[in-house]
C-alpha cells in the first residue's frame, strides 16, 4: 500500500501547487506515454509547469495498486467531456514510468507470472485481468478501448 499512497501524495502536491514534494516524487527520467487527444495533456502540461492546477485539476475516483504492486492506477472524470486513467510505474519509492490515458476504456492485464524456476508463466492463464476502468455514470457514450499489459 506504500506505493498507493506515494501516487496520492502526487495527487496532493499537485492540487496545493507544492512543487518541492511533486519533483521528490517523479524519477529525473520519467518514461511517459499518452494516449488521447494533444490537447488534453493535462498531466504533462502540470509537471512541466505549463499550467498551473487550476486549469485542470486532477481528482482521482478510484487509486488501486495492481500486479505485485509496482503499478498503481488512478482514473477520475470530470464532466461528461474529461475520463481519465493513469497508470504509474514505482521503484525504489519515486515514480519512474507513466502511462496516461484520456477518455478511454482501460483493462490492465498480467501478462506472465514468476514461478518457482524464476521463469515467467505464459501458460493458459499467462494473461489475467486484473483492474479495468469505471468510467462515470454520466459518459454514458462508448469509448475505444485498450489494454495494457504488466
Amino acid at each position: 500500500m506504500a506505493n498507493k499512497k506515494l501516487v496520492e501524495s502526487l495527487y496532493y502536491s499537485l492540487a496545493r501547487g507544492d512543487i518541492e514534494v511533486t519533483t521528490a516524487l517523479l524519477a529525473n527520467d520519467v518514461d511517459w506515454w499518452f494516449h488521447g487527444p494533444r490537447r488534453c495533456q493535462y498531466m504533462q502540461r502540470l509537471l512541466t509547469g505549463e499550467v498551473g492546477p487550476v486549469d485542470f485539476l486532477f481528482v482521482p475516483r478510484r487509486v488501486v495498486e495492481v500486479g505485485e504492486g509496482r503499478w498503481v492506477v488512478a482514473e477520475g472524470w470530470e464532466g461528461d467531456q474529461a475520463y481519465w486513467v493513469h497508470a504509474w510505474a514505482i521503484d525504489d519509492g519515486v515514480i519512474t514510468h507513466f502511462r496516461e490515458y484520456f477518455n478511454t476504456s482501460v483493462t490492465v492485464r498480467q501478462v506472465g507470472r514468476a514461478t518457482g524456476t524464476g521463469v515467467a508463466d505464459r501458460g493458459r492463464d499467462a494473461a489475467h485481468e486484473i483492474w479495468h476502468s469505471q468510467a462515470g455514470g454520466s459518459m454514458g457514450r462508448a469509448m475505444p478501448g485498450l489494454v495494457l499489459a504488466i
